[in-house]
């Protein structure tokens, strides 16, 4: 996929609209977790040295959703940016001002009344309007209204063909962000040209969605390594899978919430000879203890095999965050569920209005 790179974008001088991925959990003020605010840091400081006026824009939480099934519970502050709005600035070394709406026009008066006094800008959440989801194109039109460039630095989201990853880029010159780029170079590597012997590992739950990821490993991937609830669904359906995907022999209780040591050996044993790993999941219920040594365990294979690794998955990051092993693993993508379309083969309608044709 040949995209066009922010390298190539004239930054002078612009207001520069950012879609990127700040759906982080957090509690009160503070984020528990960093890591795809972490990610867009290096665009930021790019547009800003290049000489150009950041924007960001971001989903939070499923807002409307949540609106419609607790009538009459106060919601807007509980999805509201403006908790942690301090906090992104802090990680990024910024200071970030909130703007309270996506109207244009409440936009431009922040523009020009705050433009001397920070240096970037953060648009409240996206997900507050319904007209995000649908794609509308008025809508796409008035947010591009107030900006000259648009960069996607969301690679997480850029499976939906929403007005944020979608929709505002045919309104503007839109380009990838550095972190975009790294995740398309990897991913393809490791779907389109793995070096052998491959092994993916998949675990964490909803097997119906990720059936199509394991299958489309079956043909280029000497083994798939299922844990997780998903290799407890399978079990349970008694599945006719391929001889190359290979479920847990044992488990460490009768609830099956982590795979057994002789499970953990034989996963170990396969990954030790690997040359190329993608790794998408846990291994069990991590997040408690005795349930997180199946996890703990493969990723330890994982780093010791020295193979190309790339892992992704919101559980496998938490996981590897817990374990200190972020700079440990060749790449680690933002992406759970785009991560899972791209090496599916599925559309990617943020990236796709991005290539350089």
């Amino acid at each position: 996929m040949n995209l066009k790179k922010i390298q190539k974008a004239d930054l002078q001088g612009k207001n520069v609209l950012v879609r990127v991925s700040f759906n982080v959990p957090f509690e009160g003020k503070e984020i528990k977790e960093d890591y795809k605010i972490k990610s867009v840091k290096e665009t930021i400081d790019y547009i800003i040295k290049k000489g150009g006026k950041v924007t960001m824009m971001s989903n939070l939480g499923r807002p409307l959703e949540f609106h419609k099934n607790n009538p009459g519970v106060e919601w807007m502050s509980k999805f509201s940016f403006r908790s942690i709005v301090s906090e992104i600035g802090e990680i990024l070394e910024t200071k970030i001002k909130l703007i309270p709406s996506c109207d244009e026009n409440v936009i431009k008066k922040h523009h020009q009344e705050f433009a001397d006094k920070c240096d970037v800008f953060l648009l409240e959440n996206i997900k507050f309007y319904k007209e995000e989801k649908e794609n509308d194109d008025d809508f796409a039109q008035r947010l591009a209204s107030n900006f000259d460039v648009f960069i996607n630095e969301s690679f997480s989201d850029s499976h939906r063909g929403f007005v944020s990853t979608n929709g505002i880029a045919k309104k503007l010159p839109s380009y990838a962000g550095f972190q975009t780029q790294k995740e398309v170079k990897n991913l393809e590597r490791v779907k389109d040209h793995p070096e052998h012997p491959a092994v993916a590992i998949i675990g964490g739950a909803k097997i119906d969605t990720k059936l199509p990821l394991i299958k489309s490993f079956t043909d280029n991937y000497d083994f798939i390594l299922v844990g997780g609830k998903i290799a407890n669904e399978a079990i349970d359906r008694d599945l006719d899978l391929p001889k190359n995907v290979i479920l847990p022999i044992d488990f460490r209780d009768k609830g099956r919430f982590d795979i057994g040591d002789k499970t953990i050996d034989k996963f170990s044993d396969i990954i030790s000879h690997a040359s190329t790993i993608v790794w998408n999941g846990p291994m069990g219920l991590f997040e408690k203890e005795p349930f997180y040594t199946g996890t703990r365990e493969i990723l330890d294979a994982i780093i010791d095999s020295g193979a190309f690794v790339v892992a992704g998955g919101g559980e496998s990051v938490e996981a590897i965050n817990q374990s200190k092993a972020m700079d440990k693993l060749t790449f680690v993508s933002t992406g759970g569920g785009a991560m899972l379309s791209f090496l599916s083969g599925e559309r990617m309608p943020g990236l796709e209005v991005l290539e350089d044709k």
